[in-house]
């Protein structure tokens, strides 16, 4: 059966991690404002149709929770989370910087490089995978994980995202700021 521990181990990290993404899922269906809510929230960081956006995320979500909860299908279940993760980073936690507390990317980093090393490890032997026969760890599994995430975040970002414009500065700021590089220079 492997080392026991390891094991033991991978089921933990699949399960929490699987759990983790349908409760997220599940909020952004249910919970809170909904999916109004949730395509408004998509809407305001810049993506085209904010309710589609909500819907794929729903989806998405709780479908490669569910995934990792049974060790099916690895690596792409881990690349879903990553691509979820990578758009959150990039759109909504980058510009807070690094720590949680601050909605920084602390977590959203965590979770994404969590599921890269369930893709090169493999779900171990408490899954649909294993019991299947479907062995595809290692630097491969760990490939098609992000290969696949980075690819479809990419796609997404190209296609969906076209952030509103940010507005010129006032008149007497712009001249203020000219004054102010002309004095320093």
């Amino acid at each position: 059966m492997g080392n026991p521990p390891v094991v033991v181990a991978l089921l933990l990290v699949r399960v929490v991690v699987g759990v983790t993404m349908i409760m997220h899922g599940y909020n952004h269906w249910r919970g809170g404002g909904k999916i109004a809510g949730t395509a408004r929230w998509f809407s305001g960081l810049g993506l085209k149709y904010g309710a589609l956006q909500a819907w794929m995320s729903v989806v998405t979500e709780i479908g490669a929770g569910a995934l990792l909860v049974v060790g099916f299908l690895t690596p792409l279940a881990g690349a879903a989370v990553i691509s979820v993760m990578l758009v959150a980073g990039l759109l909504a936690h980058r510009k807070n910087g690094f720590f949680v507390f601050k909605d920084g990317y602390e977590y959203v980093l965590l979770i994404a490089v969590v599921c890269l090393l369930l893709g090169a490890l493999g779900p171990g032997h408490f899954s649909v995978d294993y019991a299947a026969g479907i062995a595809v760890t290692g630097w491969a599994g760990a490939g098609i994980a992000l290969g696949v995430a980075v690819a479809a975040t990419a796609g997404l970002l190209a296609t969906f995202y076209r952030p509103a414009p940010k507005p010129a500065p006032a008149a007497s700021e712009a001249s203020e700021a000219s004054e102010a590089s002309e004095a320093a220079g």
